[in-house]
């Protein structure tokens, strides 16, 4: 069995995607979405068509108790706290996915949980206009990998996450293993860092920032930044590739609005600190200055702690 633990928009749909392929899957999510998954079935709304999706849902992180897969969604401050409170809850042999943005949550789980975690890029484009419904806006692949050396050299190990490429590969979502899964995740911050913040602020689409050389030239400065950022950090990260894989998003998904701005549109917390944040964290401590990614920062908690107030 599958359990999602956080089943936002990312979680939901390859929740969707396992189910609709015959897999028994568990969605853990709020209280509304799994109430409307209930009474309706998960609504998939995927190339121009609508799947309804039958799958269990709650509200009890309990519910993980069967799972021998369990992809971890949620949001990049509550990974601390909920891992900690699903430690007694899984089975010693459970695999446990980290699927968030950031580099930094699988260790965060690993820190928690005795069981097997595996770091996971991915990408995919997705919304939730509403309780029990997702919205799939483009891509689905994953990477996944080793944690450390040592999870390299488990061969046990590695057999499982073969199983897991050929579990999605049932469901028709293409699953990579790389043995430098932290260097995708560099790479996807890069990305985030560039349009995330942004996004939010603006309440803009990729496609819309790229039509603006002004932001464009922003990304630009937030991607070196970023990029120096992960070369003191010990990332082998290609400068121009990275600039090239930073304007390919709008080109692929020009309609997408980031996470941090859906977040910021629901008056819910952001994920600012481990994105432009932590880069801004790490480059104090490796002595690379960060102005631009400070700014953007520093901005969108300006919302945050307003919201809070509120």
């Amino acid at each position: 069995m599958t359990a999602i633990v956080g089943a936002g928009a990312v979680g939901s749909f390859y929740g969707a995607m396992l189910a609709r392929a015959g897999h028994t899957v568990t969605l853990i999510g709020r209280a509304p979405h799994v109430q409307a998954i209930a009474e309706r079935g998960l609504r998939l709304h995927m190339n121009g068509q609508t799947h309804a999706v039958s799958l269990d849902a709650s509200t009890d992180l309990a519910a993980v108790g069967d799972a021998d897969l369990v992809l971890f969604c949620v949001k990049s401050p509550d990974t601390d706290a909920v891992s900690r409170q699903l430690a007694p809850l899984l089975k010693p042999d459970a695999l446990v996915m980290s699927l968030q943005n950031g580099v930094d949550n699988a260790d965060t789980l690993a820190r928690n949980l005795t069981q097997a975690v595996v770091p996971v890029a991915v990408y995919v484009a997705t919304s939730m206009p509403g309780p029990g419904e997702v919205h799939h806006h483009g891509q689905g692949q994953l990477v996944i990998g080793p944690i450390n050396a040592a999870a390299a050299a488990d061969a046990a190990l590695m057999s499982r996450l073969q199983s897991v490429v050929n579990r999605f590969a049932s469901a028709e979502v293409p699953v990579r293993v790389s043995p430098d899964v932290f260097g995708e995740l560099w790479r996807k911050l890069i990305v985030n860092c560039a349009y995330n913040a942004v996004s939010g602020l603006t309440r803009q689409p990729y496609g819309r920032m790229a039509d603006l050389p002004a932001i464009v030239d922003l990304q630009r400065a937030v991607v070196r930044e970023v990029v120096a950022v992960a070369r003191a950090a010990g990332q082998t990260i290609d400068l121009d590739a990275s600039m090239a894989a930073m304007a390919a998003i709008a080109t692929a998904m020009p309609g997408q609005h980031s996470s941090t701005a859906q977040d910021m549109a629901r008056g819910r917390p952001t994920e600012i600190d481990h994105l432009n944040g932590f880069v801004v964290r790490l480059g104090a401590e490796l002595g690379v200055p960060t102005p631009v990614n400070q700014a953007l920062h520093a901005l969108v908690k300006l919302v945050d702690v307003n919201r809070d107030a509120g």
